[in-house]
């Protein structure tokens, strides 16, 4: 059967997923018969035909590795190289319990960031609006009333009548390039290569570095939580762990590291010469290696990082809340002022 390229799965659906096939699993059910279970139970037409795929396969008699991999790009290559891992190792339940939690952290994540966002985007698109009425729409009628007084506006409110007059004279090429900028932000972030481009360039914008770096250095916890838990020794651990993270600067310290451990230095030590982890997350892992219990230090320490950068963007957006009201309201002040004042002042000499 020919492999047709399908949408990938968000981390909602990857997290529903696993966590169905690791409570059948677990229960003996057979993978073919759980894709099947599983298959039946969707309302999706994108999903059934993933699990079609996955489900023929299946019936050709392939591995569950080989099976998911069928639909191409429907899963992430950490999910299919953890898969392929567990069953070589016998433990598919848990590793797809594993991919359960860590997949539902990252929608959890996502979900935040974009209800942080939000309502600042809905209340500056407001307040613009409010803006572009008054100087195309206003604007005029002031201009009309001065003109009858026999006086002229002042300067600064001649410009903004102006640039009304320019905005309102080319507003359909001005929605056309706002209508493209915008499908070029959908497209970018409908696809992976677009989220990397655009996740590149907010890592240079001072707010949001530390939010993209708590992001990177959860996912990276995240990975090593289920790796480690799965089995894996720590080289292939960091290695898989590493692909998670879209962060060059955190991909150099995790290479970094696997170079050390390879000649016999400890993880924890490792972990503390690149700088990977530092304050009490540090100190976590470092707890975790001294008593062999690393992978559940990890998934902790993936949570602390999470709520970190979910903290860090709610007190972002907190202080830019007030400080655009601030800025677009003197906007609509001053446009009101700079003719409202001389007309009042007008009408007082008249009287």
């Amino acid at each position: 059967m020919a492999h047709t390229s399908l949408k990938p799965l968000n981390n909602r659906e990857l997290s529903t997923f696993c966590s169905q096939m690791a409570m059948m699993l677990s229960a003996g059910i057979s993978a073919m018969e759980s894709v099947s279970i599983l298959r039946e139970g969707l309302e999706d037409p994108g999903a059934q035909e993933i699990l079609a795929q996955v489900s023929h396969s299946l019936e050709a008699g392939e591995s569950l590795f080989a099976a998911l991999s069928a639909p191409a790009g429907a899963f992430p290559r950490y999910f299919l190289d953890m898969v392929d891992m567990g069953e070589k190792a016998g433990q598919l339940d848990t590793v797809f319990s594993s991919l359960a939690a860590s997949y539902e952290r990252r929608h959890i994540l996502a979900r935040n960031i974009r209800s942080a966002v939000a309502y600042p985007l809905v209340m500056i698109a407001m307040m613009l609006a409010v803006i572009l009425v008054l100087i195309i729409q206003v604007m005029p009628i002031f201009r009309q009333v001065y003109a009858q007084l026999g006086t002229e506006m002042n300067p600064f409110s001649a410009g903004v009548l102006n640039l009304g007059t320019w905005l309102s004279r080319y507003s359909l090429a001005i929605l056309a390039v706002a209508a493209a900028v915008a499908l070029a932000l959908l497209v970018l972030t409908c696809t992976n290569a677009g989220r990397r481009r655009l996740s590149a360039a907010g890592r240079h914008l001072p707010g949001i570095r530390k939010i993209a770096e708590s992001t990177a250095l959860s996912r990276f916890a995240d990975g090593m939580a289920v790796t480690l838990r799965s089995g894996l020794d720590t080289d292939e651990s960091l290695e898989l762990a590493g692909r998670l993270t879209e962060s060059p600067e955190l991909r150099q310290k995790i290479e970094a590291c696997r170079q050390q451990t390879a000649h016999g230095t400890d993880l924890g030590t490792a972990f503390q010469e690149n700088h990977i982890f530092s304050g009490l997350c540090g100190k976590m892992v470092s707890v975790g290696i001294l008593s062999g219990s690393l992978d559940t230090v990890m998934a902790q320490v993936a949570e602390q990082y999470a709520e970190d950068a979910s903290q860090r963007l709610s007190q972002a957006v907190a202080r830019l809340e007030p400080t655009l009201v601030a800025v677009l309201s003197v906007l609509v002040g001053l446009i009101l002022l700079s003719v409202m004042l001389p007309l009042m002042g007008i009408m007082s000499n008249i009287g």
